[in-house]
């Protein structure tokens, strides 16, 4: 069986050939950056030039704890030449400005999702890139994770037959004050949290073609944006989808779970890390095959996180990509894709109607 799963391995390394690294800036050093980008970085053994950020004694901080050689102001960064790549990790609303600018200076970038606040400033983005001829790709990081990964991989390997159906169900206690900006943002779960569950369903089942949402908030809660959402979607060869998210479960019985059915098995599994945020655990993976067989449900070992090891897989795919070895799935023009059909689910919520997408 060893065998077997061998090439579902094989299709969750995120190894970076020392081929194909180049040289990384990183601008923000928020949280995210110290919890997530780093420490992929440092463990897929890859070179970060130095580290650039608004608060300039944070900055320092950083890159005393990581061993970053150097603190650059942005027009710095863009001035170095050994600097190939920016790693863009700021507040959303900041983000095309230093996108623009980084293309500009004929860098590649790296984006965080989403791409943009809307999906008009996306597209502007999009040909941005193109004009500039660099690589534009977004940190949609949840398809590289090793529970999602092995799952695709195993849909794609043809052990549960046709897929049908996937599910995404979330029930968990999230305390959005750690995000200043996100508590009096007016969206929410949609465009910041379950924008992650949406891309992962179109990394598996392409693009919808009708998208129905509502949502809600617990009467008293903190933040301004919706807190409780279910996202049914259809698509073009009968497949169905549902994203189902509770930010506000304070029972204490956090439970994170994903199935994907097909005409001849399913697979099922939990996302490690919505459990203990951002620490978070192992994600769990089973796969019920006809096709094998399996004899019942076999489980496969994953032994990597989200969070981090999962953000060194936008980065080796955007390094892939400017080597010229395959394009990086999550190209802008791809999470632009994401973009809109997070803003499809808010035209729904709003009409309390089924979109087209």
């Amino acid at each position: 069986m060893l065998e077997t799963l061998q090439p579902i391995a094989h299709a969750c390394d995120l190894t970076v050939d020392l081929a194909i690294r180049r040289t990384i800036g990183v601008v923000g050093a928020g949280a995210i950056t110290q919890v997530a980008h780093l420490p992929a970085y440092g463990k897929a053994g890859l070179t970060v030039a130095g580290i650039s950020d608004l608060d300039a004694g944070r900055a320092a901080r950083v890159a005393k704890e990581f061993g970053l050689p150097r603190i650059y102001t942005l027009d710095e960064m863009l001035d170095d030449p050994a600097i190939e790549i920016i790693d863009v990790a700021v507040v959303p609303e900041a983000q095309p400005a230093i996108v623009r600018r980084a293309l500009a200076a004929g860098k590649h970038v790296l984006a965080q999702k989403p791409l943009a606040v809307d999906s008009g400033l996306g597209a502007e983005l999009v040909t941005a890139a193109e004009e500039a001829g660099r690589s534009l790709v977004v940190n949609h990081q949840m398809r590289y994770g090793e529970g999602m990964a092995a799952a695709r991989a195993m849909v794609e390997a043809g052990w549960i037959g046709e897929v049908t159906a996937m599910v995404i169900d979330v029930d968990i206690e999230t305390d959005f004050t750690a995000w200043d900006w996100l508590v009096t943002s007016p969206r929410l779960d949609l465009m910041y949290h379950s924008i992650h569950y949406f891309d992962t369903v179109r990394a598996l089942l392409g693009d919808p073609s009708t998208v129905y949402c509502v949502g809600g908030r617990r009467p008293g809660q903190a933040v301004a944006g919706e807190t409780r959402t279910f996202t049914t979607m259809t698509f073009p060869d009968n497949e169905r989808a549902l994203v189902k998210v509770n930010h506000e479960n304070h029972t204490g019985d956090q439970s994170a779970t994903f199935r994907i059915d097909g005409s001849a098995g399913s697979i099922r599994g939990t996302i490690g890390l919505l459990y203990d945020y951002p620490h978070g655990r192992p994600d769990t993976l089973e796969v019920n095959s006809r096709v094998l067989p399996t004899d019942g449900w076999l489980p496969y070992p994953v032994t990597t996180r989200w969070i981090p090891d999962a953000f060194a897989g936008p980065m080796r795919a955007l390094m892939r990509e400017i080597a010229g070895v395959a394009p990086a799935p999550t190209t802008a023009a791809d999470g632009l894709r994401t973009l809109q059909l997070v803003e499809t689910c808010y035209a729904s919520l709003e009409s309390g109607s089924v979109q087209p997408f």
